[in-house]
């Protein structure tokens, strides 16, 4: 798959921005970067796109920057010209994905049914856009239409919001979701940008869903192992389990037989998707080490440490079931 498609299912969320006037792009743009989220699709329905993309790559590279609404290849010409790194259509017009795949420039056309689906495979594409998701039935629709096709992606737009966002990102053929939610017109014209930084940050979390998930603790030996545990079951009533190498008191202690990773133990942080925190850990300047990775046997990453303790305990994280 193309890296900035890549790029993409990493990040989940694409915020689909219209803007009015140019000047707000770049504040809209450093919104975006505070609230953990460093890309945006914004769409040719106003005369201000054009510039709106030149001056958000121009200033904030470190934003993924594509146009959306798309309708010719002349506006392809243009967003690229100024710097758009994808291609997003409502639909699938031949010419303009004929036009990006020549050309290497990564297209998400919208697609509604086999059909569309099946032209998207005739040019070699990898990942598709469901449009409108909602009104054309939601997920449900998107899983039966989408059953034949193994070898494809997509990205649902339509209707998508912090309440359904989930939904769809648990769906394995979901690379990531396009959503205006959080970049609405009005609180853009109203120079609401900390607003928007607010409900960027909030769909990340959602997103990401992080949790303790549980605390581990290192047994210096075998009486200290059998004290600590018994103690703990016994204080809050929780059932326990023994392992091999340790033992779960409930689901919130697991107490390790021998001196595991981490001085103290360790701090387990379950997550909706371990290759998406791992992707936002990483933007956020925090080292993962990756040799600890584990995946699942469809190859997705289901658990990794931190490459740093905290408080004298290593992290971890896991995929929240």
């Amino acid at each position: 798959m193309n890296d900035t498609l890549k790029k993409i299912g990493d990040l989940g969320i694409v915020p689909v921005v219209k803007i009015d006037d140019a000047k707000d792009a770049v504040p809209l743009g450093k919104a975006l970067l505070k609230g953990g989220l460093p890309v945006a699709e914004i769409t040719f329905r106003t005369a201000a796109a054009e510039e709106a993309i030149k001056n958000i790559t121009g200033e904030l590279p470190d934003i993924l920057v594509g146009a959306g609404t798309v309708l010719n290849v002349e506006q392809v010409k243009r967003a690229v010209n100024v710097g758009a790194k994808f291609i997003v259509s409502p639909g699938l017009n031949p010419s303009v994905v004929e036009y990006c795949v020549d050309n290497g420039i990564p297209i998400t056309p919208g697609c509604s049914n086999p059909t569309d689906i099946e032209m998207a495979l005739s040019f070699g594409l990898e990942v598709v856009k469901f449009f409108p998701a909602e009104a054309f039935g939601g997920l449900k629709t998107l899983k039966a239409i989408s059953a034949p096709y193994g070898m494809i992606k997509f990205l649902p737009t339509g209707g998508i919001n912090a309440s359904n966002v989930n939904d769809y990102l648990s769906f394995s053929k979901v690379l990531a979701c396009g959503g205006s939610w959080m970049v609405k017109d009005q609180l853009i014209k109203n120079g609401n940008f900390d607003e928007i930084t607010r409900l960027t940050r909030e769909a990340v979390n959602i997103m990401l869903g992080f949790d303790l998930a549980h605390i581990g603790i290192n047994a210096s030996d075998t009486y200290n192992y059998t004290e600590m545990s018994e103690k703990l079951a016994t204080i809050f009533n929780f059932p326990r389990e023994e392992g091999e190498v340790s033992s779960f008191i409930g689901t919130a202690f697991e107490v390790m037989k021998t001196a595991g990773r981490g001085k103290n133990g360790h701090i387990a942080i379950k997550t909706n998707n371990v290759s998406r925190a791992i992707a936002y850990l990483n933007r956020s300047g925090i080292e993962v080490d990756m040799s600890t990775v584990k995946n699942s046997p469809e190859g997705q990453p289901v658990f990794a440490y931190l490459a740093n303790d905290i408080g004298g305990f290593a992290i971890h994280l896991t995929q929240n079931k």
